[in-house]
């Protein structure tokens, strides 16, 4: 039997995955208590909140996709927030910017987390908000250990932090990993916003929720403290934005049916690399050629999603999955590494070097980090999401509320003409790409990672070396992983590092070796350090689950 950093869990009854343990076990206790997979996702997804706050936030941003079974098909939640009604380019460049600054309040899109988790909850879900908070409102309350990654980003940005006096207070001096952490004035937020929604139905409390918080107390603060701050954000702003629900983004590999959200996120480039890839006998090939005809593909893709994905022009999808356009540009692929950026059509933005000094605070979180979960129920339901933005690094904790708005406007261009141009109420074109796979038209796996543009290569590797090359789902997560840099980071400073390629050191000399005689510019990497995929799936009347040794957070639980 192949050696594994952990058991592949399998049961019947129900799963959670998660990036941190304390979330699955909350999630599980919410499918042990009756609740289904979407009541057992939003109380993950709050506890996320709190106990990683250098990942994710109420501030931030919520994708998901998933299967209910009493819809009998594939949905996407959208609760990416749009950029204020007064953020315009000429309104950034008057205040002298060329980008849209990677830290505080004008990078600031409305907070769309709360109003995904309760749209999912009010449509799908089955417990009260009181019940499915009260996980996150305990944690907030009266402590959580503190993780390593939360001190050493603290301590990363201390200078940062300092600047903001409600982030010093909170957060300094770092706590120590391991130690007791409580946030009570976040804790306090939610219990007034629940006391201020209490009476009536579940569904008639779960809507004066979102009332309360984007058209009461919650948006007044907000408003208040980006107005104090040089932010754009007004109440209106918040008011006149819901969270929606659409159809997937799809195509059809190997026999499965893979989804995922439209192109104001990075999925579809998942999707494009998986219609690249058809083409080539991925079981067959040796782990050296697996990782460059991938990372071939990967630069094809990224290129296209560089060039033409956003929200504020028609992305033609169609176009990008068809078998014609994927024959042309396959063949793009041979022996030797490109180091070109090679879009099959469509303009990209003018090519920004930034400078060598990179300011406190700005990009994603670890280079490239949020959160993710999957939920599998006895129901029949299937459920894969990744939260993130609100980043207590990235912008000042509003004293009132206990936590910071996220800066999600940093991944619009200030060029005119591009589909993820600033727009005023346009979604900024994101790199979250949650995961549902189908199976004869059935729910089969939910799978995703964190990782800022990462998360399309690292998962996407984990579905290959599952479906192509027979690893179980966790062998696949626990193989030696690596990706390209070759694609403008969609984070500020907006770099390029043409022919990038890193490679964990477990792959060995030998892979390395050919790599580079391939032409790629590798950068061996520790042996674990990178990708947290997790992922549940369903099979055989058995639900299995698997999630990331990475990091030494991420946990699944089933029974």
């Amino acid at each position: 039997m192949p050696f594994t950093t952990r058991p592949e869990l399998r049961g019947s009854f129900g799963a959670v995955a998660s990036t941190h343990w304390l979330a699955s076990a909350a999630g599980m206790a919410v499918l042990e208590r009756g609740g289904n997979a979407f009541d057992a996702a939003v109380a993950a997804g709050f506890t996320l909140q709190v106990v990683e706050p250098h990942l994710n936030g109420p501030g931030g941003d919520l994708p998901a996709v998933f299967w209910p079974a009493s819809v009998g098909r594939p949905v996407v939640l959208c609760a990416q927030g749009v950029a204020p009604a007064a953020a315009t380019i000429d309104r950034m460049r008057a205040l002298g910017h060329d980008l849209v600054p990677g830290t505080g309040p004008l990078a600031a899109c409305v907070p769309g987390a709360f109003g995904g988790w309760l749209l999912l909850l009010q449509e799908f879900g089955t417990w009260r908000l009181e019940d499915a908070l009260a996980f996150a409102i305990g944690y907030a309350e009266s402590g959580y250990p503190v993780a390593a990654g939360i001190t050493y980003t603290i301590q990363h940005v201390e200078s940062l932090l300092r600047e903001w006096p409600a982030s010093a207070e909170l957060y300094l001096p770092a706590p120590r990993p391991g130690t007791t952490f409580r946030n009570r004035r976040l804790a306090a937020t939610w219990k007034r916003l629940l006391e201020e929604s209490r009476g009536g139905s579940r569904e008639v409390e779960i809507e004066r929720a979102r009332r309360v918080f984007y058209e009461g107390f919650v948006a007044q603060e907000i408003e208040a403290f980006s107005r104090e701050n040089g932010g754009l954000l007004t109440g209106d702003d918040m008011r006149e934005w819901d969270a929606t629900l659409e159809e997937p983004a799809t195509f059809d590999y190997r026999g499965l049916t893979v989804c995922k959200t439209g192109a104001w996120g990075q999925g579809p480039v998942g999707l494009q690399q998986l219609a690249l890839l058809c083409g080539f006998d991925v079981a067959d090939m040796s782990e050296e050629e697996l990782m460059h005809v991938v990372t071939e593909c990967a630069k094809l893709a990224f290129a296209d999603r560089d060039a033409l994905y956003g929200d504020s022009q028609p992305v033609p999808l169609d176009a990008l999955l068809s078998a014609a356009y994927n024959d042309e540009r396959r063949a793009l692929v041979d022996d030797a590494a490109s180091a070109e950026l090679r879009p099959g059509m469509g303009r990209l933005p003018r090519h920004h070097a930034p400078d060598d000094t990179v300011p406190l605070g700005v990009g994603e979180p670890t280079r490239g980090d949020t959160v993710h979960v999957d939920v599998a129920d006895r129901f029949g339901n299937l459920f894969s999401a990744t939260p993130s933005g609100g980043w207590l690094q990235s912008s000042p904790v509003i004293p009132s509320l206990g936590w910071p708005l996220g800066t999600r406007a940093q991944m619009f261009w200030l060029e005119e003409g591009l589909p993820s141009s600033l727009e005023p109420r346009t979604r900024p074109r994101t790199t979250l790409s949650p995961g549902l796979v189908l199976r004869g038209g059935e729910p089969w796996l939910a799978y995703g990672t964190p990782g800022g543009d990462q998360q399309e290569q690292w998962a996407l590797h984990v579905l290959l070396r599952h479906v192509d090359r027979g690893l179980n789902l966790q062998e696949a997560i626990d193989a030696p992983d690596f990706h390209t840099q070759h694609l403008i980071d969609s984070f500020y400073p907006r770099g390029f590092t043409p022919n990038r390629l890193l490679v964990e050191e477990r792959a060995g000399d030998e892979v390395v070796r050919g790599l580079e005689a391939r032409g790629h510019d590798v950068t061996v990497t520790p042996p674990w350090s990178l990708g947290r995929v997790s992922a549940v799936k369903r099979e055989d009347g058995q639900i299995v689950a698997a999630a990331n040794p990475r990091g030494m957070q991420g946990y699944a639980v089933a029974r």
